[in-house]
C-alpha cells in the first residue's frame, strides 16, 4: 500500500470503533512518558487485542501474518539465531530461502531486533507478524535448553537460586557446571507454570521432557539423548539414590527452595528400552488446602462429612485414580479433628504432607514394612484416628475394618470409579458382607476437572435438544466457555477443582450389603436418599460458571455426543 494513504494506528483503530479517542490519548500520553511506540502502549494497557494490531500490520502496513499453531519448525534455523535472541525479542525464524531468512515477530516493526538477527544469521532478513503466545510456545518447544548445555552457553537468564536439600534436611552441596544448571532450569520452569509432574522420558535418539499442568501432560521440549545420563545422575544425587544402580526402579525425595518458595518433590525412577524414565511429582505446600469448607464440596456434602468424621469409630473411605486429590481430602479431614487430645497416626506411600500432632509413618516393604503388618503395630500404639493411605489388598482391609469396629476412627483410600462400587469391591475381596455394613460409615469419591479461564471467559450457546438430553432446562441454564488466552496458554482452561460423590451409609444401604446387592442397585438407593453423583456436582459446577460442558464430559465420560454438539 502507498504509503500516502496508509492510515496510522491510532486513525484505524478509531475508525472500526476499537478505541475510544481518550484511550487512544491516554495511550499516548503513556507512550511519550515511557519513550515506547503507540502499538506497545496499545499492549502493555491492555486496550485494545493483539488480533486488532494484527489486523492493522496485515491491512495497513503489508506485513503478513503467520498462524504458528500447525507450524514444524526445521532444526537447521534455530541454529541461525539463537535462543537468548528470540527470547529477547519474542521471535522465531521460521524459513528460509535462498539467502532470506523470515522471522515470526511480536513487533515485526523492531528494526533493532531484525538487526541483530541479520548480524548473527547473516543472512538477508524479513518479518511476519504472529501472536505472542504462539511464538512463545513455540520458542519453548524448538529450543531445548540441551543444545545450550552442549554448547555450556547457560546465559544469565537461567536461575541462580535454587537451593536442594536431601530428605534429612541437610543442603546438597551447590554446584555450577552445565547439566545442573539444566536440571535447575527444568524445575524453575515447572515451578512457573503451576506443574504437578516433570516426566523426563528417553526415546531411540533424545531426551523428551513434559510437564503434568491442570492434569493435563505437554511437551516442553526435547535434548540429546548424550545428556540422558548426566540428568538422571544429577537427580538421583538430590534425591539420595543409587546412582550406580539403573536396572530396577528406586524411589526419592528431596526438597527445593525455589524463588523464595520450598517445594517436596518425589522421585521415581524406571528402566526402560531406552534408558531410565524419570518422574518427579512436585508438592506444593503454598498451594495445599487443609480445609473441609474450602476444597470445592457442596453444603450438602461438607455437612454429610463432618458428621462422618465426628463420629468416634468407623472407616470413611475416599476413593478416585491417582491424581484426583484423594490426598488433598484426607489431610484436610484429618486436620478437622487432629488436636492435641487424640493420638492420631498415619501410614502412608510416601508421606507427603507433615501435621503437627500427627504421627507419620512411611512403608517400606524391602525392610518388611508393609500396610497390614503397620496397622497391626499401630494398634499398639494407642490410637483414636488412624489414616491409611491405600487398601491394596484383603489382608490389609480385613485388618483396617476390624480397627474401626473396635474404637477407631479410621481413614482410607480405594481405587474405585465411584462411590458405590467402593463397597462392592470390599466385598470382592473376601470381605464378610456383616463387617463392611458394621464398620463403613461413608464414601467419598472424586476427580479433578479444570476450571474455565476467567481472562478469557465467554458465554457459551447450547442448543436446547442436547440441554434436553443433559437434563437440564434451556430457559435457566447459562454456561461459558474459554475463548483461549495467554494466560491460559490457548486451552481455554485453567486451574482445577474437585468434584465430589460422597455416599453416607444408612440402614437401607447397610441392608443391601449385608445381602450382597450390586453396586447399581447400591446406587439407585443412596440417589433415592440424595446422593449427587459425580456427574451431577460436574454439572453444577458448568452451571455456575466455574468450568466448561467439555470438561464434564472429559472428566464423568457421560454424554459425549451432546457436548460434541454444543454450538460456540
Amino acid at each position: 500500500m502507498p504509503a500516502e494513504t496508509r492510515k496510522s494506528l491510532g486513525q484505524y483503530l478509531l475508525e472500526r470503533n476499537l478505541l475510544s479517542r481518550e484511550q487512544l490519548q491516554t495511550a499516548l500520553n503513556e507512550a511519550r512518558k515511557q519513550g515506547i511506540f503507540l502499538r506497545q502502549s496499545l499492549a502493555k494497557m491492555n486496550l485494545v487485542k493483539e488480533e486488532h494490531l494484527l489486523d492493522y500490520l496485515e491491512n495497513e502496513l503489508g506485513i503478513p501474518r503467520m498462524d504458528l499453531s500447525s507450524y514444524d519448525s526445521d532444526p537447521v534455523l534455530q541454529k541461525l539465531v539463537p535462543e537468548r535472541l528470540a527470547r529477547k525479542h519474542m521471535l522465531l525464524p521460521v524459513f528460509k530461502i535462498s539467502n532470506i531468512l523470515t522471522v515470526a515477530m511480536v513487533d515485526p516493526l523492531d528494526i533493532i531486533a531484525l538487526d541483530e538477527v541479520k548480524m548473527a544469521s547473516g543472512c538477508e532478513v524479513e518479518a511476519v507478524a504472529s501472536p505472542e503466545s504462539q511464538i512463545l510456545d513455540a520458542i519453548d518447544k524448538y529450543y531445548p535448553m540441551g543444545r545450550m548445555v552442549e554448547s555450556h552457553d547457560l546465559s544469565a537468564d537461567e536461575p541462580r537460586d535454587v537451593d536442594f536439600m536431601a530428605e534429612t534436611g541437610k543442603p546438597v552441596a551447590a554446584e555450577e557446571g552445565p547439566i545442573v544448571k539444566l536440571v535447575n532450569a527444568l524445575m524453575t520452569q515447572a515451578m512457573r507454570e503451576n506443574a504437578s509432574d516433570i516426566h523426563i522420558e528417553p526415546e531411540e535418539t533424545c531426551i523428551r521432557v513434559r510437564i503434568r499442568v491442570d492434569g493435563m501432560l505437554r511437551d516442553v521440549g526435547t535434548h540429546p539423548k548424550a545428556l540422558h545420563s548426566s540428568i538422571v545422575s544429577r537427580i538421583k544425587v538430590v534425591s539420595e539414590m543409587d546412582i550406580s544402580e539403573r536396572r530396577v526402579p528406586q524411589d526419592g525425595r528431596f526438597k527445593v527452595s525455589l524463588e523464595g518458595k520450598e517445594l517436596d518433590l518425589r522421585v521415581s525412577t524406571c528402566p526402560t528400552i531406552h534408558g531410565e524414565n524419570v518422574v518427579i511429582r512436585i508438592l506444593r505446600k503454598d498451594a495445599l488446602v487443609l480445609s473441609l469448607d474450602s476444597i470445592g464440596m457442596s453444603a450438602r456434602d461438607l455437612v454429610l462429612v463432618q458428621g462422618m468424621i465426628a463420629r468416634p469409630h468407623g472407616m470413611l473411605l475416599v476413593t478416585g485414580p491417582t491424581g484426583s486429590g484423594k490426598t488433598t481430602t484426607l489431610y484436610s479431614c484429618l486436620n478437622a479433628i487432629n488436636n492435641p487430645n487424640r493420638n492420631v497416626v498415619t501410614l502412608e506411600d510416601p508421606v507427603e504432607y507433615r501435621l503437627p500432632y500427627v504421627r507419620q509413618t512411611q512403608v517400606d516393604p524391602e525392610a518388611g514394612l508393609t500396610f497390614a503388618r503397620g496397622l497391626r503395630s499401630f494398634l499398639r500404639q494407642d490410637p483414636d484416628v488412624i489414616m491409611l493411605g491405600e487398601i491394596r489388598d484383603s489382608e490389609t482391609a480385613e485388618i483396617a475394618i476390624r480397627s474401626a469396629l473396635t474404637g477407631h476412627m479410621m481413614l482410607s483410600t480405594l481405587h474405585t470409579n465411584d462411590a458405590p462400587s467402593s463397597l462392592a469391591r470390599l466385598l470382592d475381596m473376601g470381605i464378610d458382607p456383616f463387617l463392611v455394613s458394621s464398620s463403613i460409615i461413608g464414601v467419598i469419591a472424586q476427580r479433578l476437572l479444570r476450571g474455565v479461564c476467567e481472562k478469557c471467559k465467554e458465554p457459551e450457546v447450547v442448543r436446547p435438544e442436547v440441554l434436553l438430553r443433559l437434563g437440564m432446562r434451556a430457559a435457566e441454564d447459562q454456561f461459558v466457555r474459554g475463548a483461549g488466552c495467554k494466560a491460559c496458554n490457548g486451552t481455554g482452561l485453567k486451574g482445577r477443582l474437585p468434584v465430589f460423590e460422597v455416599l453416607q451409609v444408612d440402614d437401607e444401604v447397610r441392608g443391601m450389603i449385608a445381602q450382597r446387592a450390586s453396586f447399581e442397585a447400591i446406587g439407585q438407593a443412596a440417589r433415592r436418599s440424595g446422593m449427587r453423583t459425580l456427574r451431577d456436582d460436574a454439572l453444577d459446577k458448568a452451571r455456575r460458571g466455574l468450568t466448561t460442558l467439555g470438561e464434564v464430559s472429559r472428566v464423568t465420560g457421560e454424554d459425549p455426543e451432546a457436548v460434541r454438539e454444543v454450538a460456540a
